[in-house]
């Protein structure tokens, strides 16, 4: 505890008497000042006992001493200190009156007490109370890092909860709360999630104070800590008091920061690492060797490899890769502050939901673009469909930012085995979203659906309208309907009569007439892959 009036009071060598304010002795000393001035409160900060002989003080008049010790209390000085026998015999009435009246402690100090004497003593308390405060400090760091060691993030927290007696939360980096101590706390911390956000937006390190007696929402005052070594921090750490910390409980606080900060990032050199066993693991699944594959995976991507999984493949447009802030490689690894990196986000929201349901994701930086292996099913492939699906409707509403540049693939589910056709399945679904100006395409809703809307690209109507051009230039002549003999003949299967009967025309007409689709294509009918282009063609300039 640090010293205060009562302590001083109570210490036998200073030999001090209460005159007045003698239920206000419990209050902290922060310093002892001497002081002759007849106004020294602009030298004053506030919890100081203040030490006089009224060397300048007229200290019989009432109405001076009200004032004088009016404006005392009002600058925060805990306390006044009166030497007798040096310019007063006794501390004069009218002083005694003020400070009684003001409720301001009035100490009577005897003339073999020198305020030297005094100050040594506060200073000396002041010292013992800080070493003391840095010893209790010190013991809860190796408290924390025990629990840290032995029991993980859930561990240090019950720790440092107990140590400021109150509670404290871990959030991830999408601002949700993984972690709380005690066991009431979870939901309390929850309530703090939007200032978690607001915090996530300044650069690290970061801290805020939230709550607090009185606050309209919150009664807890709340320290907001950013946690991480990059731009963007990737958890953050909550502990709620009663109060204001103390300084044993502040080195607690900054101690479980420093514990935290090294759980949640990992090293650069570990990251380096695990991007090439990462790398390693996919181009042996590309390369159809599962088992070594596996054997090389261990226990990092192990349990991805022993069920169906899904590809993602995610790519950029260049005019958002230009003014990417880092490499796909540093974005993937988190060293990169991922605002206004799609690919960078995507990452995040990925992790983020495989960390929550406790999945494994491989996470690879290929070139320019990224490459996810994620379990079929989990949280993390949920967690990308519906990003992507938040960033297209945010597209419709014309509310799009840099986010929104970002284009995704999915593969249908696969293992090990068919691990390369279901990366190709993922850049399908890639291409076909960049055509059609999707965020995120599922390969599985393209095997479902019909194959006539991939004709609307606008290359595949270039190649039919150079392929049908001869006919329709026929047909304008009035020399004959050959484009929509063709269509029929086509749609037949090549059956004459039912072609013919269709167009209401005899089969010879509807035979000369393919054979002039022939001579001016120059291309046979019998030729499956030129009647399938054909019909593709017919297809793709039928709503124009």
């Amino acid at each position: 505890m640090p010293p205060t009036l009562a302590s001083l009071v109570h210490h036998s060598a200073l030999k001090l008497t209460v005159r007045a304010g003698g239920d206000r002795l419990d209050v902290p000393v922060r310093w002892a000042h001497v002081s002759e001035l007849a106004d020294p409160v602009p030298y004053m900060e506030g919890g100081e006992l203040l030490l006089i002989t009224a060397l300048k003080l007229d200290a019989e008049d009432p109405e001076a001493m009200r004032r004088y010790v009016r404006r005392l209390a009002g600058a925060g000085v805990v306390g006044l200190g009166f030497a007798v026998g040096v310019n007063y015999e006794e501390i004069p009435k009218a002083l005694v009156d003020a400070a009684e009246e003001e409720g301001l402690p009035l100490l009577e100090v005897p003339r073999r007490t020198p305020f030297l004497a005094i100050s040594k003593e506060v200073s000396a308390a002041m010292a013992a109370d800080q070493y003391r405060a840095v010893t209790a400090g010190f013991a809860a760091q190796r408290e924390l890092t025990r629990q840290a060691l032995t029991d993980g993030p859930e561990g240090l927290l019950a720790a440092l909860a107990s140590q400021v007696d109150g509670w404290a939360a871990l959030y991830d980096a999408s601002g949700a709360v993984v972690a709380s101590a005690p066991e009431w706390a979870g939901r309390r911390a929850a309530r703090f999630t939007a200032d978690v956000e607001r915090l996530r937006e300044r650069p690290a390190p970061a801290s805020a104070v939230v709550g607090g007696p009185g606050h309209s929402d919150h009664d807890d005052r709340v320290e907001l800590h950013s946690l991480g070594t990059g731009r963007r921090p990737r958890a953050s750490l909550a502990v709620g008091t009663a109060s204001t910390l103390g300084t044993a409980e502040r080195y607690a606080v900054h101690s479980a920061i420093a514990l935290l900060t090294l759980t949640t990032e990992r090293s650069r050199s570990f990251q380096a690492a695990e991007q090439r066993i990462g790398v390693a693991v996919l181009r042996m699944l590309l390369a159809g060797e599962p088992d070594h594959a596996r054997a090389v995976a261990g226990d990092l991507y192990g349990g991805l490899l022993d069920a169906p999984f899904r590809v993602l493949v995610a790519d950029e447009p260049a005019s958002a890769r230009a003014h990417a802030d880092a490499s796909p490689h540093a974005r993937a690894s988190g060293a990169a502050d991922r605002a206004g990196d799609p690919l960078g986000r995507l990452v995040e929201v990925v992790e983020t939901a495989a960390a929550r349901s406790g999945e494994t994701v491989l996470v690879v930086p290929e070139g320019e673009r990224l490459v996810v292996l994620a379990a079929d099913g989990g949280a993390a492939v949920a967690a990308a469909v519906s990003y992507g699906t938040a960033l297209e409707d945010a597209r419709a509403s014309g509310s799009e930012g840099e986010e929104d540049d970002l284009v995704v693939g999915l593969s249908a589910p696969a293992g090990p085995i068919a691990a390369a056709a279901a990366y190709k399945q993922a850049e399908q679904a890639l291409s076909v979203a960049r055509r059609r100006g999707r965020v995120l395409v599922e390969h599985e809703r393209l095997a479902a659906g019909s194959v006539l809307p991939l004709l609307a690209d606008d290359a595949v109507k270039a190649f039919a309208d150079g392929l049908l051009r001869a006919l329709h230039e026929h047909d304008a002549t009035g020399r004959g309907d050959l484009v929509a003999s063709l269509r029929a003949w086509l749609s037949r299967h090549g059956q004459w009569d039912a072609a013919a009967a269709d167009l209401g025309v005899h089969r010879h007409t509807l035979r000369y007439r393919m054979r002039r689709v022939e001579e001016i294509l120059g291309r046979s009918l019998d030729d499956p892959d030129v009647r399938m282009e054909l019909w593709l063609a017919l297809k793709a300039t039928a709503s124009e």
